[in-house]
């Protein structure tokens, strides 16, 4: 009899951890397999049958006691190809008739992780149901003690009253008796290198990181799967859904808002030894705690100046990792760029806090950093009064089409303290005056009232 090698049918999808000569000599197959000669083992036939999806065949196979486990010379099993080749009809199969759902071929890849790789969700979702082990987090380390001192055990997260948070990777739960925020990075993280390099320096990022208006880091869980970041849990919710229910605030609030916005991101670019880029600044991405203050938050794409003074992508930005209205042209041109492309976004935030309305909101949102490249800014509306003091001003700088030209944060927050001081006194004095036309109607009223000087007289 020929061996299981020389019998063994050739796949266009091979194991997720395969190496990658293995993956580029399968290319041109794709789905299909060589045609296999008559007589052929039937455990080798059974993997070509479960490549091919034939349930039937499949079943008549195992009805003659072909074993379901049967491994192929690189460890592999029928509920691997199967898992390849998404499925989901043939995993049922070979699951309600015993194939483990642990085993690993010669590379130590299992069906889940395989299914997980080629990105078949409905296979991932029954392998899991059948109690398919994740694959190991690819920030696992082998010795204990190299465990980091963030870690967080994932039993000590309570999911039990999880709600959304935003956007659908963020939710909440309960941690040692409080209630934080994570971020779970999906099964795609194990496949995807720049989602696990982005994972990693996010991480790194965040211990650096500690200011009233940054939101605050507590743990990570990076030894298992799912992997996640926990932060504190502010329930007011983020500045995105906070402007949709308001709309345009009166200045003296902005501008509250905007100093808090400043500090937080002078912080990060004041930050030493490095300079932090947030590169996503946008109001989804800024938070509302319990007294109303705000904070940064997210930093799943900002980059720390390490020794250059600006940073260029590997690659040019798409909508998927960041909202297009918020963004420096330089960026989307694929340009470098330094701490200012925060300063541009900052700008965006400010207006539409005045405004009531996010930037070019009548644009669809690919046309507006074209816009923004043609030096067109959204147009300002609202009546001059509401950016008095300087307020339009510092906008327009701020979203200068040269960089060099738009200000540091730290000159942002004495502009905006000034022009909050003057809010702060333009307000008091009109309460002074209200005051005063109050006391002054008072005055009148007793005088013209014959009945109050008749009270008078008998008091004196």
């Amino acid at each position: 009899m020929e061996s299981n090698k020389a019998q063994q049918a050739r796949f266009g999808r091979q194991s997720s951890l395969a190496p990658p000569e293995r993956h580029e000599d399968s290319r041109g197959f794709d789905d299909e397999v060589e045609v296999l000669p008559e007589g052929i083992d039937p455990r080798v036939r059974l993997m070509y049958l479960a490549n091919e999806g034939d349930s039937e065949g499949i079943r008549e196979l195992l009805d003659s006691g072909t074993d379901v486990n049967f491994k192929d010379v690189d460890g592999r099993t029928a509920l691997h190809v199967a898992a390849c080749q998404g499925r989901t009809d043939v995993v049922q199969l070979l699951l309600r008739r015993g194939a483990d759902v642990n085993l690993e071929d010669r590379w130590g890849s299992t069906p889940f992780a395989d299914a997980i790789f080629y990105k078949n969700h409905e296979v991932i979702k029954l392998l899991e149901e059948h109690g398919a082990k994740p694959p190991v987090a690819p920030m696992h380390v082998q010795n204990a003690r190299e465990v980091p001192e963030y870690e967080i055990h994932p039993s000590e997260l309570d999911f039990t009253k999880s709600v959304n948070i935003t956007k659908g990777t963020f939710c909440s739960a309960s941690w040692r008796g409080i209630q934080v925020a994570v971020k779970l990075l999906g099964e795609e993280l194990f496949t995807d290198e720049d989602k696990i390099k982005a994972f990693t320096d996010e991480l790194a990022l965040l211990q650096k990181i500690r200011h009233p208006n940054v939101v605050q880091f507590l743990g990570a869980v990076t030894q298992s799967s799912p992997m996640m970041i926990v932060t504190e849990y502010l329930p007011k919710g983020d500045l995105r859904a906070f402007l949709k229910r308001k709309g345009s605030l009166k200045p003296i609030i902005a501008v509250k808002f905007a100093l808090d916005i400043a500090r937080g991101m002078n912080y990060l670019h004041e930050h030493k030894p490095e300079a932090i880029i947030h590169r996503d600044l946008e109001p989804s991405n800024i938070l509302r705690d319990d007294s109303g203050h705000l904070k940064v938050a997210d930093f799943g794409v900002s980059k720390l100046l390490k020794v250059a003074k600006t940073v260029k992508e590997d690659k040019p930005v798409t909508c998927q990792d960041t909202s297009w209205r918020y963004v420096a042209p330089e960026v989307f041109k694929n340009e470098e760029y330094d701490t200012k492309v925060d300063v541009f976004s900052f700008a965006l935030i400010l207006q539409e806090m005045i405004e009531g309305s996010p930037p070019f909101s009548t644009k669809q949102e690919i046309e507006v950093p074209k816009a923004y490249v043609q030096n067109e800014r959204p147009p300002f509306r609202a009546s001059a009064k509401l950016y008095a003091h300087g307020l339009r001003e510092l906008i327009e700088e701020c979203w200068s089409q040269k960089p060099f030209m738009r200000p540091t944060f730290a000159q942002i927050i004495v502009k905006l303290e000034d022009i909050g001081s003057q809010l702060v006194y333009k307000r008091q004095w009109k309460l002074r005056a209200l005051q005063c036309l109050n006391l002054e109607s008072m005055l009148k009223l007793d005088r013209s009232n014959p009945s109050s000087h008749s009270s008078c007289s008998s008091i004196r």
